[in-house]
């Protein structure tokens, strides 16, 4: 194969994901194309982020009040949870490659569904099962802060990671709980705060790529 093929087969692989990522989480526009080269804008990307990880706060709170509830529709949100996760997954494969972005969704299922468990346990009143669950949950949030801590570690440091990961985890354990005790305001005001906390998430995370892969992207940073 030609250097010019595989130029072309690189820019098509690369077109192809961003598209897929951006048809599952908005209708952000990817512009330009220069140097033979597809680029990508620097503030769609970062909408695009936001949104990949909003949908994840948003799917998680569905499936809190499904799962307390009981309700008919918990096996479809969750399912549109777990989509999510691959979502996440895909975001990352034009930069880190197809086994990151594996790597990725696995522990991001994992993380969905130890959280799925802990809210059995709890409505169970079995709080060895709460606490066997929440120390594995918190184990999965170290392991994907050092799989993104690697992959990016100028921008994202273990400890910010860890930190970044452990406040999430915090906060939607803060949410279930009160779903689960019936204090919707509580329940409520933790959703707004995992919503704050998520979007800054997001922020670092396409900040890091941008600045990590600068030759992938055109146009103004987010500030």
């Amino acid at each position: 194969m030609t250097a010019k093929a595989i130029g072309r087969n690189r820019r098509l692989v690369l077109a192809t994901v961003v598209a897929a990522i951006l048809v599952a989480t908005a209708a952000v526009a990817i512009t330009g194309a220069f140097a033979g080269e597809q680029k990508l804008s620097a503030g769609a990307f970062h909408d695009a982020m936001r949104k990949i990880w909003e949908d994840h706060v948003t799917w998680t709170r569905l499936a809190i009040v499904s799962l307390v509830a009981g309700l008919a529709d918990t096996n479809a949100t969750v399912g549109r949870l777990m989509q999510n996760q691959a979502d996440i997954g895909n975001a990352i494969r034009p930069f880190y490659g197809d086994a990151a972005g594996d790597h990725l969704t696995a522990l991001l299922k994992d993380h969905i569904a130890i959280a799925a468990e802990i809210i059995l346990a709890a409505k169970a009143g079995n709080q060895s099962g709460v606490d066997d669950a929440r120390g594995r949950w918190y184990a999965n949030a170290d392991a994907i802060a050092s799989f993104l801590s690697g992959a990016n570690p100028k921008n994202w440091s273990l400890q910010m990671m860890q930190h970044m990961m452990h406040e999430h985890l915090d906060l939607t354990f803060q949410e279930a709980v009160a779903q689960l005790t019936g204090d919707y305001p509580a329940s409520v005001a933790a959703y707004d705060a995992v919503h704050g906390q998520i979007l800054g998430m997001a922020d670092m995370l396409s900040a890091g790529i941008i600045d990590q892969f600068p030759q992938m992207f055109h146009g103004p940073v987010p500030a």
